[in-house]
């Protein structure tokens, strides 16, 4: 018989499943095709955008002290995931392929849907996992990053990101006044490059060459060639464009949750190379509770780089005063981020306050950000 403290549990939990009612939308708008097609990017985009308004925000946090066993339900979401996923994005390859009602533009929007399942509800995932000590969930991690053609996404984001982030060293950090449009080609290009070369001085560290197979490039590499030869096997060379198409809007809808989590943000450099460690002020926050709940508390970004090894349900918010605050949740601010001009105009004016308030000693950051001289102390 469950006892009412593990139904309380899982009630609590409950909110964070929502994501797998994703998996019967996608299904239903293959089934009718048409315009359902784009059900998907409007119930993530515009429907948690309004229960963000309609639910407010969660100010509340988590007790630190909570065991494992208090967040079965949270973790067991995480576990689940990759599996229904798989499922999902090459059971839809197989149906889609073979079927006569979807026109080739219902195709390409049942796919871009598809896109952004595996991107906003699959990265983040695999975001959550790869933070993880227990084996399985890291290759949990690894199977959904092949799944969008993104694995070095894991190396990018535990050695480089982590360790350098806010600085001219992470590629992920856009910067100040650095639209989208630019800052998207930019990080493909930067991450994968920054990623192959931690990976290589970790070799060499080890006096190991990077063709050693011990370098995980080479698990990502089979990893995401298996998924895209399961792709064309299944759906043959329309399955594996289709493929490519959805892995490609996966990576763009990561890439703007990237840009926004940082934008503007820089840490206080000490000279010789150093920098300040990373505080919460580090990263933008956000307490919009329908969006966390869909996001698994993404939006509690400050937290997760100033203790990236908490379990999303542990994850802290922090007041106006202790963390920057975006006016939206990731759904808006994403659409806002596709737009340069709207975008400058709502943050660079609460970066610039950001600066105001943590380096007030700072009155050219022009200057400052075109250098290498330590920030005044």
């Amino acid at each position: 018989m469950v006892s009412s403290a593990q139904l309380a549990k899982f009630s609590s939990a409950l909110p964070f499943w929502c994501s797998l009612l994703l998996v019967p939308l996608v299904w239903t708008t293959a089934m009718f095709g048409g315009w359902w097609v784009l059900l998907v990017p409007i119930t993530t985009w515009y429907l948690f955008a309004a229960l963000d308004a309609v639910t407010g925000l969660n100010l509340e946090n988590a007790d630190l002290n909570s065991s494992d066993a208090d967040l079965k339900w949270y973790r067991l979401v995480t576990l689940i995931w990759p599996w229904l996923q798989f499922v999902t994005l090459f059971g839809l390859i197989w149906y889609a392929t073979r079927v006569d009602h979807l026109s080739m533009g219902a195709l390409i929007g049942l796919f871009f849907g598809v896109g952004v399942i595996t991107g906003t509800i699959g990265i983040n995932y695999s975001h959550e996992l790869m933070h993880q000590q227990p084996k399985y969930e890291r290759w949990l991690g690894d199977l959904l990053l092949a799944m969008v053609l993104y694995s070095h996404f894991r190396s990018e984001h535990l050695l480089v990101h982590h360790r350098y982030v806010g600085t001219p060293r992470d590629p992920v950090t856009a910067r100040y006044n650095e639209g989208f449009h630019r800052f998207f080609p930019r990080v493909l290009i930067g991450s994968l490059k920054s990623s192959f070369k931690a990976e290589k001085a970790m070799l060499a560290r080890k006096s190991l060459p990077w063709t050693d197979l011990s370098n995980p490039f080479f698990r990502y590499w089979a990893l995401q060639g298996g998924m895209l030869l399961l792709a064309c096997i299944i759906g043959g060379w329309l399955g594996g464009l289709l493929f490519i198409w959805q892995a490609y809007i996966a990576i763009w809808q990561l890439e703007l949750v990237n840009y926004v989590e940082h934008y503007g943000l820089t840490r206080k450099h000490l000279g010789d190379g150093k920098y300040e460690h990373v505080r919460p002020h580090h990263s933008w926050n956000a307490a919009h509770k329908a969006s966390n709940w869909l996001l698994i508390n993404l939006q509690r970004h400050s937290d997760h780089h100033y203790k990236p090894d908490r379990r999303f349900p542990l994850l802290q918010n922090y007041t106006d005063q202790e963390a920057p605050q975006l006016p939206f949740g990731y759904p808006v601010m994403t659409v806002a981020a596709m737009i340069p001009p709207l975008w400058k105009k709502v943050m660079n004016p609460r970066v610039r306050a950001w600066r105001a308030q943590y380096y007030p000693e700072i009155t050219d950051w022009h200057a400052y950000n075109k250098g290498k001289t330590p920030m005044p102390r």
